[in-house]
């Protein structure tokens, strides 16, 4: 008497066959991207000057206090010295202000919007500004006129 073979489980090798020709071709999970962190000055502070994760930098609010830690008392002084601020924490993260995709500002006084903008718009490429979200603040950090903050996108 001859083996008969059952030929039924046959009937589900095209769906194994695609489950297993798409998991040999799909790409392994990418390990994540590391995370390094930035500090600037030798004072400690409870914040990173910057954080990079991958292309990604995020640098933290800036306000505008001169080399000698005071804050100057002309506003384009301190939104100079905040742009400056933002522009050498970028460097440390290997990434410039060609890279900023976006900016949050605050001001202690709008009536200082213009000023801040005549200033702001010198560190960057004409035509080639980051979004920006500027808003009013009762109380920066020592008593600041303003503060900025980025995140930019770098391909280093």
């Amino acid at each position: 008497m001859a083996a008969q073979l059952d030929v039924s489980m046959f009937k589900y090798m095209p769906v194994g066959l695609a489950i297993l020709s798409c998991a040999a071709v799909m790409p392994a999970r990418a390990a994540a991207p590391a995370t390094r962190f930035f500090t600037t000055g030798d004072t400690p502070k409870p914040f990173s000057a910057a954080v990079r994760i991958g292309n990604m930098v995020f640098v933290s609010g800036v306000i505008g206090v001169g080399p000698d830690g005071t804050l100057p008392a002309d506003f384009t002084v301190q939104a100079t010295n905040v742009m400056e601020g933002i522009s050498n924490e970028l460097k440390l993260a290997d990434a410039s202000m060609d890279d900023v995709f976006k900016c949050d500002v605050a001001l202690a006084d709008m009536k200082n919007y213009a000023a801040f903008n005549s200033v702001y718009v010198k560190y960057f490429k004409a035509g080639h500004f980051p979004v920006r979200m500027a808003s009013g603040a009762n109380g920066l950090a020592k008593g600041a006129a303003v503060e900025a903050s980025c995140q930019a996108y770098t391909r280093k």
